[in-house]
């Protein structure tokens, strides 16, 4: 009898890679989506799909995946979205509730990483990466003697995709964004903005083996929510191995992607450049599927931390372009 795997959110980014990946290995997969499977196209391609309330509305959301993993006997629970990972680390015995292994990283960990003044402050002295130094904006509101060095960047201290952010460029818009944030200044971070190209590493790690795996692409275009449409994978000794020291830092089981500002490029394919860590998302980038197309299985790898099973060995990535088309169907 297949294995059932439950993917939430299947209209995201990295979707279509997790379904195709795992429905390739075997598994039965069933899909949930906040929208009608008409709104859909993954719908499509998944063994069964459930109409999902939101994840923001805890209950109803926990009773739907109580519910869909009893009448489905799902052995796997794979979530896409940080909304969906912030519900699973406070729901603690979802295991014992579903029956079903969530796959993500300790729920201790994710409380930094969802976290990034905390994971900042987490990694800094560990001087295993350039980080960017950060401050609460209630603090830089509160230091009237403070004469900001602009141009800033402040977003949600556990923002995702761009949501939230605010690139402030002088006294004026700082007045501005400040009374946007509302009245809790203490949720959002202020950093210095850093100039250069995006890089999104694809991370994969096993705890127990210790053996990690990780894909590095620049972004070349990006959507307004930063999920890459046309990139560069590359490989880097260097990078790679900050990766690693990162990834182990955060004790990361499973798939995660790390961002970063390439504030100055190597000068050569293997030399090192200068990398700033901006944040890890605990889950499936946006960009999964470059990966994939470079030749690494992160999914069927991703599952396999969760199995007791190694990691498959990298093969030959080699440097390429790599650029996303979209595709309509028909729904119904």
């Amino acid at each position: 009898m297949r294995e059932t795997i439950l993917v939430t959110a299947i209209g995201s980014f990295s979707a279509v890679t997790v379904i195709e990946s795992l429905k390739k290995d075997g598994y039965r997969v069933v899909g949930c989506d906040i929208y009608p499977a008409e709104w859909v196209a993954n719908s499509q391609i998944v063994d069964v799909f459930y109409k999902a309330p939101y994840a923001t509305n805890r209950p109803a959301y926990e009773e739907f995946v109580k519910t869909v993993c009893k009448e489905e006997e799902v052995a796997y629970i794979m979530p896409l979205t940080d909304v969906e990972i912030d519900l699973f680390r406070a729901w603690t015995t979802a295991a014992e509730d579903t029956g079903a292994v969530v796959c993500m990283s300790e729920r201790k960990m994710l409380d930094i990483i969802r976290d990034k003044k905390v994971l900042e402050e987490y990694l800094t002295p560990m001087e295993i990466c350039d980080t960017i130094p950060g401050t609460l904006l209630s603090d830089v509101v509160s230091e009237v003697n403070l004469k900001p060095d602009y141009p800033l960047v402040i977003k949600p201290i556990d923002g995702r995709s761009s949501q939230g952010l605010h690139i402030v460029k002088n006294a004026k818009e700082m007045e501005f964004v400040t009374a946007l944030c509302g009245d809790d200044l203490s949720h959002y971070l202020v950093q210095p903005k850093i100039s250069g190209p995006i890089i999104t590493v694809d991370v994969v790690r096993n705890p127990e083996t210790e053996e990690c795996v990780c894909i590095p692409r620049r972004e070349l275009l990006r959507t307004p929510n930063g999920a890459g449409t046309s990139v560069y994978v590359f490989k880097n000794v260097h990078l790679e191995r900050q990766c690693k020291a990162i990834a182990k830092a955060l004790d990361i089981r499973g798939c995660v992607n790390f961002e970063f500002v390439e504030e100055q490029e190597p000068t050569e394919p293997n030399s090192t450049g200068k990398w700033r860590f901006l944040e890890c998302n605990p889950r499936f980038s946006g960009g999964l599927a470059f990966s994939a197309v470079a030749g690494y299985e992160m999914v069927r790898n991703h599952l396999n931390c969760f199995k007791g099973i190694g990691l498959e060995p990298e093969g030959e990535i080699r440097d390429q372009y790599v650029a996303r088309r979209y595709t309509e169907f028909v729904t119904g």
